[in-house]
């Protein structure tokens, strides 16, 4: 099978700030709306150019309640290197802090984080 292109799909009932929080987070930019789209349901992110996701609008989406509530759906792990500086940039974004790591100078670990649509995240460093 050749796959032509790769792309994660988050749904989110608001995808201007779903889409936004993502661009931002990842040094991005959010495709414009197609102004002839009729449905306008999809946004997507590029990072240095190339599409990495996309928002698709999924206007009875609920916030999975990670770790103990609905299923999670999806989540992705982000590798930083300085945590405290990822963190920082991550919550002026709009993500929600959801289990701090007990020691950030340790030598490896990760903190849970969620999307404005409440999708869980992890900032990873080793």
């Amino acid at each position: 099978m050749e796959i032509t292109r790769q792309i994660i799909v988050f749904d989110a009932a608001d995808m201007d700030a779903e889409s936004a929080f993502w661009a931002s987070l990842l040094g991005g930019t959010v495709d414009p709306a197609d102004p002839d789209d009729a449905e306008d349901d999809w946004r997507t992110v590029r990072v240095d150019g190339l599409a990495r996701l996309a928002v698709q609008l999924a206007p009875n989406h609920q916030q999975p309640d990670w770790p103990d509530g609905t299923p999670q759906q999806i989540h992705l792990d982000l590798h930083v290197p300085d945590i405290r500086a990822a963190h920082e940039e991550a919550i002026a974004a709009g993500a929600r802090l959801l289990r701090a790591a007990p020691d950030l100078d340790a030598r490896d670990g990760f903190q849970v984080y969620a999307d404005p649509a409440g999708h869980p995240f992890c900032l990873c460093w080793d």
